[in-house]
This record gives structure tokens, C-alpha cells and sequence, in this order.
């Protein structure tokens, strides 16, 4: 479950997408006309193991991950998004063939800026194909998140939203935080705070919760590469070992 990400924050979280006006030359007189442009852009990675909020979804293997993005450019303070991801995750079902081995996450929006601080709200639906319908891992997402660069450092702040959570575990509420700090020779310094409740939390099989990480990234030959600190205040009994302190290293390309 990425963006989550919004994110994320996004992730994400937690993804946004936008296009530039393209300027074209006319004849005679020479003027300028702009047309709406579209974008569209897709996304791979390599991780050592998929954590979503906190808490692992591959039970400690690693998996593949990517995705495919489109934007739209309405010619003003506000622009569309679509896009689609999907990750690797390893879910024991209650009995066999209930297993769910693959997440994808569709979601959109739209995206803006004021004054300096951007802006995203949209959804995100969170499908497992061949997981038993009765287990109700399927679950959508309203997402809204707000940023602000100050140079030194960037902020960001998001809230999701889902009436009916995974595992049929209620009404949810994710609310987090995040600063970004560009760091010597083009590394970067992530950190992520975010807090989890959930009406029923015997369906979920956790408590509400807090989670947070650190990550170091840089991108080199056109790659980027990550290393992430994961944590959350559940001992290792309230959340069935998937919540476990775990050092998460990502290989992505964007095209």
C-alpha cells in the first residue's frame, strides 16, 4: 500500500503529475500560441521489503515495484492526475488459495499551488487480485496533503481518510508529517511521522499506532538509490511481527 503517498507521501504515501504550456511560433505576425500539454511518465523499483505505514507487507522478502503516471495541464492554477502502481506483498490467507500476492493501487486527483504552498487531494483504491473477496482487503482512500519549500528544507503534511479499511476494520484516519533536506554532493535527508487509527482495531490486528522513519537518497547515473530507517511504537506482540525495526534499501528508475 504505497502513496501511499500521499502520500506519499507520500508518499505516500502517498504522486502528482503535471505539463508544461508548449509554445508554438505562428506565421505572420509572429505570435505565441499555448496549447494544453499533457505528461505521462512510469516508474520501477527494487526494494529489500515492502513497508506500508510501518509495517512490512512481504513478511521480510523483497519485491518489485513500478507504475505508470499521466497529467494533464488545464492551462491554470490546477492540474489532473492519474496514475496506477503495483508492489509484490505476501498475505497469508486463513486457508489455502486465500494467499494475496499482488497489490495495485489506482488513484487521481487534482494538484495546485498558492502562494508558494502546493497542494494535492484525490483517492487512492487499494486492490489485491486472487485475495478471497470475504476478506475484505480492498479498501479506497481520500487523500489530502499540503507542502511548502523554504530552500533549507521542505515541509509536508497529509491526511487520508478511508470509511471502510482494510480487513473490513472500520472508518481510518492517517495523519503524518515530513521534512526534506537537500544534503552535500546531491544527497537527500527524508523524515516521516504519521499516525494510524482505525475503528476496529481486533479486525485490523493492531492498535492505533505511530510510525516513522528516517531515509538517506541520492540519484547517480540516473538511478536513484535509497536507505530507509523504519519503525513504530507496536511492540513486536501487537502487530504480529510485521511491524519488526527494519533498514529498507530501494533501487528505482523513472522514465
Amino acid at each position: 500500500m504505497n502513496k501511499k503517498n500521499l502520500i506519499a507521501l507520500t508518499a505516500l504515501c502517498m504522486a502528482t503529475a503535471s505539463g508544461a504550456a508548449i509554445a508554438q511560433e505562428d506565421a505572420a505576425p509572429a505570435a505565441m500560441e499555448e496549447t494544453k500539454a499533457y505528461s505521462l511518465s512510469a516508474n520501477v523499483a527494487l526494494t529489500s521489503e515492502y513497508f506500508f505505514r510501518g509495517l512490512s507487507q512481504t513478511d521480510g522478502s523483497p519485491t518489485i515495484q513500478g507504475g505508470f503516471d499521466a497529467g494533464y495541464d488545464l492551462d491554470g492554477p490546477v492540474d489532473l492526475y492519474l496514475g496506477v502502481w503495483g508492489s509484490g506483498v505476501n498475505f497469508q490467507g486463513p486457508t489455502a488459495g486465500d494467499d494475496a500476492t499482488t497489490e495495485f493501487d489506482i488513484y487521481g486527483g487534482v494538484t495546485g499551488e498558492v502562494k508558494g504552498i502546493s497542494w494535492d487531494a484525490g483517492f487512492i483504491w487499494y486492490t489485491y487480485p486472487g485475495a478471497d473477496s470475504t476478506l475484505n482487503y480492498d479498501f479506497i482512500e481520500g487523500a489530502f496533503s499540503l507542502g511548502y519549500d523554504f530552500g533549507p528544507y521542505a515541509v509536508s503534511a497529509g491526511l487520508n481518510y478511508s470509511p471502510e479499511y482494510f480487513g473490513d476494520s472500520g472508518d481510518a484516519v492517517y495523519v503524518s508529517g515530513g521534512v526534506d533536506v537537500p544534503l552535500p554532493e546531491g544527497f537527500g535527508l527524508g523524515i516521516h511521522v504519521g499516525h494510524q487509527s482505525i475503528d476496529k482495531n481486533a479486525n485490523f490486528g493492531t492498535p492505533d499506532y505511530l510510525d516513522w522513519s528516517v531515509s538517506i537518497s541520492k540519484e547517480f547515473e540516473g538511478f536513484g538509490f535509497s536507505l530507509a530507517y523504519i519503525d513504530t511504537d507496536l511492540s513486536t506482540g501487537e502487530c504480529n511481527d510485521v511491524c519488526d525495526t527494519k533498514v529498507v534499501g530501494t533501487i528505482s528508475k523513472e522514465f
